[in-house]
């Protein structure tokens, strides 16, 4: 959910964003300037008229009563009408933000500018959650969660204004039976176990179907696969019982034995997110086999860089079985 709320933060920041915003402003500060002048203009005509209405009053015989008390009603009710004028403009102004910074096209550019480098200043090492947290103060009044029954959470972000964002997340459970279609993944699952398919395969398929494990928010996992078919007593003979790659790709044990580390660092790296690597839809983690990874991890390791995002280094490659 915290990544979910960063998302929606980061994208309100964004360069168009941003521009949408300076335009809707400008728009806005002209519909006031407008308002504001016909409210004025209002106001003048009303005193005029309360001006006039009082010069008749003072200009009718006083014995004529009636004309008299009659011109004293209308002159008390002109008199009504630019108090309540006023009282209208002076509400006006003080709806306004009390300060107003038109932003010129430098100052824009700017912020522009700032606001496309803020995913950068987000994910640096050197930014510690209190600076996320002040970040996401300047906009953003409250998160209000619902956890709901199953594997979706309702997010509504309150956003200083009184706009309001709701979001669904996916959220991780403790088994199948805690997701929305978790039955119904199952029983396809093991149709699928019944007629032979392997696992990866079964997990291929009902990730493009739009299922995914408990702990996975995007895809099935081969694990998950395995658990349940087993569970439901199905053994499969010519089930593919070991990862194999390319020979220009390493696994998380040969990197590591690559670079004399335990490989429960790589994992620990990867959970944290200090590492960010794409997984293969076997489940299995591949790095690239080039001088640049490998260097680059190295750094990770030795605390030269705080983050490291493979994603950006070494192409998407699909992991597979082979018997």
């Amino acid at each position: 959910m915290d990544a979910a709320v960063a998302d929606a933060f980061l994208t309100a920041l964004g360069p168009a964003e941003i521009d949408v915003l300076s335009r809707a402003r400008r728009t806005q500060q002209q519909v006031d300037k407008a308002l504001r002048t016909s409210a004025e203009r209002e106001l003048e005509r009303k005193r005029y008229a309360a001006a006039l209405a009082e010069r008749q009053f003072n200009r009718v015989d006083p014995d004529n009563r009636l004309v008299a008390g009659e011109l004293e009603r209308r002159w008390e009710a002109a008199l009504s009408e630019v108090r309540a004028a006023e009282e209208a403009l002076a509400r006006q102004a003080s709806a306004e933000p009390v300060t107003q910074m038109a932003l010129g096209r430098a100052l824009n550019s700017k912020i522009v500018i700032l606001s496309g480098r803020l995913p950068q200043i987000w994910a640096n090492g050197a930014t510690t959650d209190a600076h996320r947290k002040a970040l996401l103060r300047c906009l953003i009044e409250k998160v209000v969660l619902d956890r709901g029954e199953h594997d979706v959470a309702l997010v509504r972000i309150i956003w200083r204004g009184g706009a309001v964002t709701e979001l669904d997340v996916k959220m991780s459970v403790n088994s199948i039976t805690k997701l929305t279609h978790g039955q119904e993944m199952r029983a396809r699952l093991l149709d699928l176990a019944r007629a032979g398919m392997p696992d990866y395969e079964i997990a291929t398929l009902l990730t493009r179907e739009g299922h995914r494990s408990p702990y996975c928010a995007d895809k099935v996992l081969p694990i998950t696969v395995q658990r349940i078919r087993l569970g439901a007593g199905i053994r499969i003979t010519t089930q593919l019982n070991r990862w194999t790659h390319e020979s220009t790709s390493l696994s998380a044990t040969q990197l590591a034995a690559r670079l004399n580390i335990p490989v429960n660092w790589i994992y620990g790296q990867v959970r944290q997110k200090r590492l960010l690597i794409d997984r293969q839809l076997t489940g299995a983690y591949l790095f690239q086999n080039s001088p640049p990874v490998i260097n680059a991890v190295r750094d990770l390791r030795n605390h030269t860089i705080s983050h490291l995002d493979l994603r950006i280094i070494q192409p998407h490659q699909e992991g597979h079985q082979h018997a």
